[in-house]
C-alpha cells in the first residue's frame, strides 16, 4: 500500500502515516495529498485535521470539501515539540505555522528577540536549522540527529497537545462501518435557523456531534460549507435517517458523506 503525506521525512504527519503504510511518499501540500488519492495515484493519504491547541487545519477542510475521497480511519497522536539548533544562540525560529503557534508562550518568554519564520512543515524547519547556525527549529526531538542540539523539550504551551489526523482513501472504499462519521454539507442557501435545522435531525435521534465547523464556500461572501462529525456509524438506522433529513434540507446544494471510521491513538 502506497501512502502520501506531508513531508519531508520526519514530520508529525510522517509519524502518523507509519501506522498506515510502509511505502510512504511526501508532498508539501495537503491539497496535493487529497488530489493524489482522489486521482488514484495513491492508496492512502494522511492529513492533519485538528490540533487541540490551535484548532482546525483549514487547508485540510477545504481540500476535503472540493474532492471526492473517503475517510477510512482517524489517528490521534500527542505532539511533543522541542527546540533544536546547532548552538544556543540564534536569530530565527523556523517551523510550521501551527507548531510555532502551539509554542507561542514559550518562544515569547524565552526568545522574545527571535524572528519566527513559518515554513511548509516542522521537518522543513529542521532542515533550515541544519543548513544555518543562526536558525533554530521547532519539531520532534528525534529529528535532532547528530547535527543539532535539543535545547529544550516539551515546549508546547499545553502538555495535552495532540493532533487528529484522518486517513483518506479513494471514494470507492468508503465504508459504513465505524463509530464516527464525517459529512460535508453545502446548503447553498441562508435563512434564520438554518444551522439549527441542520443539527436537529441528529439531536432528535440522540446522536452526539463531536465537531461542527463552517468554512467559506468560495462562491460568494457569507456563503458557507459545513463540516459535521458525529459519534455514530452509517450502519445505524438513526444515522441514515438523520442523513436523509440533512439531504432534504440541502436540496439546493449537496451533502458529501466522507464515511464512517474508528479512532486509533498512536504514541511516538
Amino acid at each position: 500500500m502506497k501512502a502520501l503525506t506531508l513531508g519531508p521525512e520526519g514530520t508529525y504527519s510522517h509519524r502518523a502515516t507509519r501506522a498506515v503504510a510502509d511505502d510512504i511518499e511526501f508532498t508539501e501540500s495537503v491539497t496535493g495529498i487529497v488530489e493524489g488519492v482522489a486521482g488514484g495515484e495513491y492508496d492512502r493519504g494522511v492529513v492533519p485535521i485538528e490540533n487541540s491547541i490551535e484548532g482546525s487545519v483549514t487547508e485540510s477542510l477545504d481540500a476535503l470539501s472540493d474532492r471526492n475521497v473517503a475517510v477510512v480511519r482517524e489517528i490521534v497522536t500527542p505532539i511533543r515539540h522541542a527546540l533544536l539548533a546547532q548552538r544556543s544562540e540564534f536569530d530565527v525560529v523556523a517551523s510550521h505555522a501551527q507548531a510555532l503557534a502551539q509554542c507561542r508562550s514559550y518562544l515569547e518568554r524565552e526568545y522574545p528577540q527571535a524572528k519566527l519564520e513559518a515554513v511548509a512543515s516542522t521537518a522543513r524547519g529542521v532542515e533550515r536549522a541544519r543548513e544555518d547556525e543562526t536558525v533554530a527549529a521547532v519539531g520532534h526531538p528525534d529529528n535532532a540527529g547528530d547535527d543539532l542540539q535539543v535545547l529544550a523539550e516539551d515546549i508546547q504551551d499545553r502538555t495535552s497537545n495532540a493532533t487528529r489526523f484522518v486517513v483518506i482513501a479513494p471514494e470507492t472504499e468508503r465504508t459504513d462501518a465505524g463509530r464516527k462519521t464525517s459529512f460535508v454539507v453545502y446548503p447553498n442557501t441562508n435563512y434564520p435557523g438554518l444551522l439549527l435545522e441542520m443539527l436537529e435531525p441528529f439531536a432528535e435521534r440522540d446522536i452526539n456531534l463531536s465537531r461542527v465547523e463552517s468554512r467559506p464556500s468560495g462562491e460568494r461572501l457569507g456563503d458557507y460549507v459545513f463540516h459535521i462529525d458525529v459519534e455514530a456509524g452509517l450502519y445505524e438506522d438513526r444515522t441514515q435517517e438523520a442523513l436523509g433529513d440533512l439531504e432534504d434540507i440541502a436540496e439546493h446544494g449537496w451533502v458529501r458523506v466522507l464515511g464512517s471510521y474508528d479512532t486509533e491513538h498512536v504514541l511516538y
